[in-house]
């Protein structure tokens, strides 16, 4: 019989920033399905935020990353491997663009904010996803965040389009890539938040209220919603779900 909870799995959730975070969202339902965590912090700054967040969830494991230093990303996985030797699951919920890159034209971007954003944005994803490959021996399910601004031009999203754009198609080839080793990939596309994250966004306020009047459902989703998509896809049961990018907005991706 299909096991539908997570007790036995180990996770990594990389992205908790504070307690409105999607990483938080997803890091609740996790271990409220019975998996057991390892948590990030970005710095020392975000840290006081984190640690009270990962003695919540029992966090097993909690190490600062920023995932711009490739020795502490390093010394993360090498913690995991020698703490667990196994990871079934991982979260990658990050993203960053300057602020006069984002808040401007895609036209106007600089190239090395371009470069920064997708630095951080998508190829951290392939690099986690590469550490993660000899942990998961037995299979295991690779997540990350996008937007719908990657699939079709969103008023104000500006230079994060393009980013999270990249970030689906690395999706879709690691998919392809890792399948055979029974690794799945996805990416989880939420629709609008009220997060830190999202308020670099020039009228993000805006966002929020179309998608409230708007959306098929008429009303925005919460982390709690990401949180439960999230766990469905660290488990057994989406087994055979791979290379996608599943909206969890209320619909809103369906409108024109």
């Amino acid at each position: 019989m299909l096991n539908t909870g997570l007790q036995g799995k180990k996770g990594l959730v990389v992205g908790i920033a504070n307690e409105h975070s999607i990483a938080w969202g997803c890091a609740r339902a996790l271990r409220a399905a019975g998996a057991e965590l390892a948590v990030t912090w970005l710095n020392d700054k975000a840290r006081p935020h984190v640690e009270p967040l990962a003695r919540q969830v029992q966090a097993a494991i909690a190490l600062p990353l920023d995932v711009g230093s490739d020795e502490q990303m390093r010394a993360l996985f090498d913690a995991i491997g020698a703490q667990w030797g196994q990871l079934d699951f991982l979260v990658h919920s990050i993203a960053f663009a300057p602020k006069q890159d984002l808040q401007g034209r895609v036209a106007d971007s600089s190239a090395a904010g371009f470069a920064q954003a997708m630095d951080i944005s998508c190829h951290s994803f392939l690099r986690m996803a590469k550490l993660a490959e000899p942990l998961m021996q037995q299979g295991g399910s690779l997540m990350t965040m996008s937007y719908l601004g990657a699939e079709e031009v969103i008023g104000d999203y500006g230079l994060m389009g393009p980013v999270k754009a990249a970030l689906e198609s690395s999706v879709r080839y690691l998919a392809a890539e890792l399948g055979p080793a029974g690794i799945r990939v996805n990416a989880i596309s939420p629709g609008p938040l009220a997060t830190r994250a999202a308020s670099g966004i020039a009228h993000f306020d805006r966002l929020l209220a179309d998608a409230a009047q708007r959306a098929p459902l008429r009303r925005l989703v919460d982390i709690d919603d990401v949180g439960a998509l999230c766990a469905f896809l660290a488990g057994d049961a989406a087994r055979a779900i791979t290379g996608g990018t599943l909206y969890v907005d209320a619909g809103y991706h369906i409108l024109n």
